[in-house]
């Protein structure tokens, strides 16, 4: 089974963690079925679940190199992880924006090796978007759950969880079109415009990973009709973890050289 997973560090029923769970075979990913889950324990169960799956999900695995050296962290990716899990947001925030204000203008953010690669934001931005909450939230409970992480963490082989970014695939088909957003006001006509032609080319397969994505008639309209683009962006994360089974263990896409504090993600 594979999965994509957009992820939310404050899930609720209105904003829920989306799972797109889906099938590969011969270049064509068939979506199954989008599943919600509204709490982050929730989330934690689903993971932990003894069933085989390999996954792309959307928040960050790791922080950059410079940041974790420059505050005496742990460099081992583990005993990283455990510290930074045991921080409090607050005490995030004030340690993240203490480093940025001591850092000149232009150059606030500590970023990791591939950021500028896949158009990511680096992981230790605590606003738009929050991604070092979504770190900080995501990856304890994968740890909890005992899944493998390649090039990170070994785990459990039966369930593989990769980095992926939505942003990265939806960029190479429709450039930087917006095609979502949460605010209702924003919601408008050009973008969804963008979806339907993001949409379109990835059944069309027009992407580099040279995959085709197999939609019903009922999943291309709820797609379409998303306006948050959450349901879109678990199935670019589908596709991404498609992507890295076909490439196999025990990379996955992954290269050689990542960097075993800041990970990588698939495809970049």
């Amino acid at each position: 089974m594979l999965l994509g997973c957009d992820f939310s560090s404050t899930p609720t029923r209105r904003k829920p963690i989306l799972i797109a769970l889906g099938e590969e075979s011969g270049g064509r990913v068939q979506l199954t079925r989008i599943e919600r889950i509204e709490t982050l324990a929730g989330f934690g169960d689903w993971l932990r679940q003894p069933q085989p799956w390999i996954g792309g999900f959307d928040f960050p695995f790791g922080l950059p190199r410079a940041l974790v050296e420059h505050l005496g962290w742990p460099t081992d990716w583990r005993e990283c992880m455990r510290h930074y899990a045991g921080l409090t947001r607050p005490q995030i925030r004030a340690t993240f924006a203490a480093y940025c204000d001591a850092r000149p203008a232009g150059s606030k953010f500590a970023h990791r090796r591939f950021d500028k690669l896949a158009g990511s934001s680096p992981s230790m931005k605590w606003v738009n978007p929050p991604v070092a909450y979504m770190l900080h939230a995501a990856v304890p409970l994968l740890l909890h759950a005992g899944v493998h992480i390649p090039g990170l963490h070994e785990g459990d082989p039966q369930r593989v969880a990769l980095e992926a970014y939505p942003g990265l695939l939806a960029r190479e088909l429709i450039a930087r079109r917006s095609y979502k957003s949460d605010e209702k006001a924003r919601q408008t006509a050009e973008r969804l415009i963008a979806r339907k032609d993001l949409i379109t080319a990835l059944e069309q397969g027009r992407s580099r990973l040279g995959l085709r994505v197999k939609l019903t008639h009922a999943q291309h309209d709820a797609l379409v009709d998303d306006a948050s683009g959450d349901s879109l962006d678990a199935v670019l994360c589908l596709v991404q973890a498609a992507w890295a089974a076909r490439q196999g263990a025990p990379r996955y896409g992954l290269p050689e050289d990542l960097d075993p504090l800041e990970g990588w993600i698939v495809s970049a």
